[in-house]
């Protein structure tokens, strides 16, 4: 077995003795520990990529006799967060026993189906198709991993022959096995590659990944990370003999464009992406994605696809690229040349679908890219939330380092049949370009759309009402707003908490993160009544999640009145201009990004009943909110029909208001006669003015945030899609206020 890992110079060796020597009396806890130190390096594996395994004896629940059996990541399963309850447990004579049941290739699915029957006691966690490649080997440790150098190596036209170099420059005996797609006919290939070479250590899979192993885990991490990291020096050693810049060097030399720029364009980009189901975004603009992005050959490597199973099965066989050079044309003309490329895409992926379906395939899903790739801007991923597209983001910048370690492996045998097939009648179905090679479409769809796929999917949870929807909270610090915040997060939206009140914003957003994800949104100070802070407000959501489709106001001030009741003239100037001009303000920047966007979308502003109720000593405010009431229907009329705009009109809320400190409730109380203690909590002083409020209405019950942002929530979303230009009171019926 390999020396020790010390020799390693790309990769850390992360192994504890001390806390392995803890773990030791518990093996699956070992073996959580292995995958978890595995899975903390990109490099090594991608998330949800791989798969570990152990062999050990555990006693039959029900027998107590020793039972062999074997631990794998479970389906789905991520190596860097997995927990020992991850691991499918199987009984290994059982699964041994599958192979006399085996009736040959074209019938490997239907081995899936006996995995559960073969699960160890009370086990049920759901056992991966990788299953048999782990327990058909006959070394107890086993990792299955895809780094980005054996990858590089793997998905080499001249792969074999750089295998070779490898093992001689290094004294390994590293095994080859051509492409064949994962299941259990490759499991009893990876049997007989060991039967044939029973000194190999490790095994190199075609354009898919790497096997290594161990008789200890600590000799299988080190093993597995020995085996990376020689295979890094190789491919580095070759990048630096090869000289000159990676991809071709550069075709286009605009610097990185600014983020007023990006965010100019990903609006527009996002809707087009979004024909099928609306889609978050997330944008990689690093030194290495732009390199790829502006570089020669970048078109024909995005054309070509990628290799790897687990990154094409998250970024589609193959990604859009979209030429543009932003010292020649404007973003207009990227806007329609996106659309163009989209539109083309679209047609192949159709083509592509047609061509290899059968019967009983599942349906064609999105046809539309999950990656794009534009020079100057980067490499930009889409999914169904943040976390989502940011994976597949990443999985596209692992599969650019296999083409650039790929191409730096290019010599004169290049130019030969790759290497990755099994069989002579499928080496023409292998694509190359300058080394690097492609998984051919035939394969990728088998396993995109593979039944066992398709199953996966269909096990996923059902989404939340506002998933994959982007929600800018205005006024979200405190009272309606912090809840119209906690209810969309709570709901599956992405939201972004704005408030004038930096610290309050920030306190709402870690309570929604709580019941979301950190992700899935974030707290930004704003200032209302400055078009530039809800312009840099909205550029900031547009960076991170791609475009926005829900914006939400419930920020609003009321001017204490002067000692005779009357209002100054500032106090009227800024009311109107914080309570009216600004959401003029918002709606405009606001639609915008909602039109480049050509999804439909939602604009929520918050009235109140003072706006049908006169009263004195509060002019600028009602004269405010009935100014509000008149402006939603006109926003509504010029924004319509893809962008919604409505609103709500509570009665008082007291309740978590920043409009009702301690003093104003004390003196509303003093003013209305109510006792109260100085010791009473401000919130406690606050339920006392809100019932004392509530006896005016007909239902007599305080009118609570919750209340507001149930209704500001079914306005924004789809339930309320041929509603616009209405105000919805929220006043637990307050006959003065009854619209007239």
């Amino acid at each position: 077995m390999p020396e020790s890992v010390s020799e390693t110079r790309l990769l850390d060796n992360l192994w504890d003795e001390a806390e392995a020597g803890r773990l030791a009396p518990q093996p699956l806890e070992l073996l959580r520990y292995r995958s978890n130190l595995l899975g903390a390096d990109l490099r090594i594996t991608n998330f949800g990529g791989g798969n570990t395994s152990s062999k050990f004896t555990l006693p039959d629940p029900l027998t107590g006799d020793p039972v062999r059996v074997l631990a794998v990541k479970g389906s789905g399963g991520d190596l860097r967060s997995i927990a020992a309850s991850g691991f499918a447990i199987l009984a290994l004579d059982k699964l041994e026993a599958l192979i006399a049941r085996y009736r040959g290739e074209a019938h490997e699915d239907e081995m899936v189906a006996f995995y559960p029957l073969c699960a160890f006691g009370d086990n049920r966690v759901a056992a991966s198709i990788d299953t048999p490649l782990h327990a058909f080997l006959p070394f107890d440790h086993v990792d299955h991993l895809h780094p980005d150098w054996a990858i590089a190596i793997a998905a080499s036209a001249n792969g074999r022959r750089a295998l070779d170099e490898f093992n001689a420059r290094y004294g390994r005996r590293i095994a080859w096995l051509p492409w064949q797609r994962p299941g259990f006919e490759l499991a009893l290939m990876l049997r007989r590659a060991v039967d044939a070479q029973p000194d190999c250590d490790g095994i190199v899979l075609g354009s898919h990944g790497l096997f290594t192993w161990g008789t200890t885990q600590a000799e299988c991490y080190r093993n597995s990370i020995r085996t990376i990291d020689q295979m890094g020096q190789l491919v580095g050693e070759r990048a630096r003999r090869r000289g000159g810049a990676s991809f071709g060097g550069a075709a286009v030399r605009a610097p990185r464009q600014a983020d007023e720029v990006v965010a100019a364009i990903l609006p527009h980009l996002r809707g087009a992406v979004s024909s099928n189901r609306r889609v978050v975004a997330h944008v990689e603009r690093g030194e290495e994605a732009l390199r790829f992005a502006n570089s020669a050959w970048a078109a024909d490597l995005c054309a070509l696809g990628t290799s790897c199973p687990d990154h094409f099965l998250r970024t589609r066989i193959s990604p859009l690229f979209v030429p543009w050079n932003p010292d020649a044309d404007d973003g207009a003309a990227l806007r329609r040349r996106i659309d163009d490329r989209i539109a083309a895409y679209r047609r192949d992926y159709v083509a592509y679908y047609e061509g290899f379906a059968t019967p009983g395939s599942p349906p064609l899903r999105d046809s539309n890219p999950s990656v794009v790739v534009i020079p100057s801007i980067g490499v930009v991923g889409f999914g169904k939330d943040k976390r989502e597209a940011r994976i597949t983001t990443e999985f596209f910048v692992n599969a650019i380092h296999v083409m650039d370690g790929a191409t730096a492996l290019e010599d004169e045998s290049s130019a030969e049949a790759p290497g990755g097939s099994r069989r002579p009648e499928q080496a023409a179905q292998f694509a190359s370009f300058h080394n690097y090679v492609a998984l051919p479409r035939a394969e990728a769809f088998r396993i995109e759309y593979w039944a066992l796929e398709e199953a996966k999917l269909q096990r996923t949870a059902a989404e939340k009402e506002f998933s994959r929807k982007i929600a800018l909270v205005f006024g979200g610090g405190s009272g309606i707003g912090r809840e119209v915040a906690l209810q969309l997060a709570r709901r599956g939206a992405h939201v972004v908490v704005a408030d004038l009140n930096a610290a309050a914003a920030e306190a709402a957003w870690h309570d929604a993160r709580a019941l979301s994800s950190p992700e899935h949104g974030f707290a930004v100070q704003v200032d209302l009544s400055s078009r530039d802070s809800i312009a840099r407000a909205l550029e900031q959501t547009v960076l991170q999640f791609g475009g926005v489709d829900i914006v939400v106001n419930t920020a609003a001030i009321y001017p204490a009145p002067e000692p005779d009741g009357a209002a100054s003239e500032a106090a009227w100037s800024r009311t109107l201009l914080v309570n009216v001009t600004s959401n003029h303000l918002l709606a405009e920047t606001a639609a915008a990004v909602m039109r480049a966007q050509h999804l439909a979308a939602s604009i929520v502003l918050t009235s109140s009943a003072n706006a049908i109720v006169p009263k004195h000593g509060s002019e600028p405010y009602d004269v405010s909110k009935a100014a509000v009431n008149h402006l939603i229907r006109e926003l509504a009329i010029g924004l319509g029909p893809a962008i919604r705009v409505n609103g709500i009109a509570p009665a008082t809320v007291v309740a978590g208001s920043a409009m009702f400190p301690r003093d104003r409730v004390a003196a509303s109380l003093r003013k209305y006669e109510i006792a109260f203690d100085e010791v009473e909590s401000t919130e406690d002083l606050r339920a006392k003015l809100a019932r004392f409020y509530a006896q005016r209405t007909i239902t007599r019950a305080p009118i609570l945030p919750l209340d507001c942002a149930n209704a500001i929530l079914w306005l924004a979303g789809d339930q309320s899609a041929k509603t616009t230009g209405h105000v919805i009171p929220v006043d637990g019926g307050l006959p003065e206020a009854f619209l007239r």
